[in-house]
């Protein structure tokens, strides 16, 4: 089936794509398999006009106005491999349809490595979380620790005192260097080198971290910077380029969202060195301008 545009990932940034698309008559399909990186995210915060709702309410919700657009098309499955044609792309899903396009918008998200600590997995988007615009109100004015996980790390921690006290493991391997040092103690934050081994508490809560001498400091919520993964091939396998994020490799695009392949246009946490559901929702609307205007030049 020919459409003017693919979108792989029907999250905040493939569904705010295409939207502008289907709104300016043009054939859309968004092929979803239903993982978002936000999946372990209870609420959504700071996201403009639905601050605390569900990222899978207003996944739901945004698919349904989608969808009243005749030219709009959402299809459940995997998609498991992208090839560049004469005419355009075609897609492929895990249970052998194939899908054309003319253009192809890559919002497919990132895969998030976390620490391999006892007890940070379970409580991964509840008690240990990444952004504090998006958490860290919630746990304000209690105490907090940033587990380092990377040279950015430091600066995570002279962050988060402004929600509760801070300490900043650096885990023996990412100790601030002179200037961070300084800029940490004037934030009022602690630091702390002794590597922690187990986070404690009744899961999704947290009553302290234990660490490798055996001691036991309270704290209630933990911010985690995670490297992160490319949760499809399919930028590799169509050529385009990356560059580095502050956590791991993301595509690298122009101003309209484009890649350095014609006609790949890439949306969200993989093309945002800053990520948070806005600024994913922000980028699909650009992207899918962006192929939109590809689309009126052909």
């Amino acid at each position: 089936m020919q459409q003017d545009v693919i979108v792989i990932g029907g999250s905040f940034a493939g569904l705010s794509a295409a939207m502008q698309l289907v709104r300016g008559q043009r054939k859309v399909t968004v092929i979803d398999a239903g993982e978002p990186r936000n999946r372990f995210a209870d609420q959504s915060h700071g996201f403009f006009g639905l601050d605390g709702v569900s990222p899978v309410v207003i996944q739901q919700e945004a698919s349904r106005q989608l969808l009243k657009y005749p030219t709009a098309t959402i299809v459940k499955g995997k998609a498991t491999s992208v090839e560049k044609t004469a005419t355009g792309f075609t897609v492929t899903l895990d249970d052998g349809r194939q899908w054309h396009s003319k253009k192809l918008i890559l919002a497919t998200g990132l895969r998030d490595e976390l620490p391999t600590i006892p007890g940070i997995k379970e409580r991964w988007g509840a008690t240990v979380v990444h952004c504090p615009y998006c958490h860290g109100y919630e746990f304000r004015n209690q105490p907090l620790g940033v587990i380092a996980t990377g040279p950015m790390s430091a600066h995570q921690a002279g962050i988060i005192p402004d929600w509760g006290p801070t300490t900043y493991f650096t885990q023996g391997l990412f100790e601030p260097d002179d200037e961070q040092r300084a800029f940490l103690i004037k934030r009022g934050v602690t630091i702390e080198s002794t590597p922690v081994l187990e986070v404690l508490g009744r899961p999704p809560a947290i009553s302290s971290v234990f660490l490798a001498d055996g001691r036991t400091i309270n704290i209630n919520a933990l911010f985690v910077g995670p490297k992160t993964h490319m949760s499809s091939p399919f930028a590799e396998q169509l050529g385009c380029e990356f560059e580095e994020g502050p956590m791991g490799l993301v595509i690298k695009i122009n101003e309209m969202k484009q890649t350095s392949v014609e006609g790949v246009f890439a949306a969200g946490d993989v093309s945002n060195p800053m990520q948070n559901a806005t600024l994913a929702s922000a980028s699909g609307v650009m992207a899918g301008v962006g192929a939109h205007f590809s689309l009126m030049h052909d």
